[in-house]
């Protein structure tokens, strides 16, 4: 009857008889949302920390492909630069080839002249050695 006078009075005993303002459910109620609101915060913040990591991760991982793909181009870049080097140096060799087959031919002209210089010469030099 006194528990019942209380309790509409909006009193109650606990387990341990201490007097309430809460109902021992409510009050048992309230202490197991707390400890899953805490339970709830502590995975809140593990899963954070394990984000935070995990993008700290990807933020070096994109900074190592961001390196890479520098690299890469740089490759590229000298290896168009190795090519176009070559080619460069390919017609100035062709240039060279062409100057000197045509030196060559001035040489093989200026050579067959000599010769019949030579030849008329010799000629001529007989010629003279006969009529003395």
């Amino acid at each position: 009857m006194a528990q019942a006078a209380l309790g509409s009075a909006g009193l109650h005993f606990d387990e341990l008889n201490k007097l309430r303002v809460l109902e021992p459910e409510v009050a048992a109620q309230t202490a197991q949302l707390r400890e899953e609101c805490r339970a709830f915060v502590d995975k809140t913040a593990e899963f954070q920390k394990i984000v935070g990591s995990l993008m700290e991760l990807v933020d070096q991982l994109a900074k190592a492909a961001e390196s890479e793909k520098m690299k890469a181009i740089g490759a590229r870049n000298l290896l168009k630069s190795i090519a176009k080097q070559r080619e460069a140096q390919e017609q100035q060799l062709q240039a060279l080839i062409a100057e000197k087959k045509m030196q060559l031919e001035r040489y093989r002209i200026e050579y067959e002249t000599l010769c019949k210089i030579e030849a008329d010469q010799n000629e001529f030099i007989d010629q003279f050695i006969f009529q003395k």
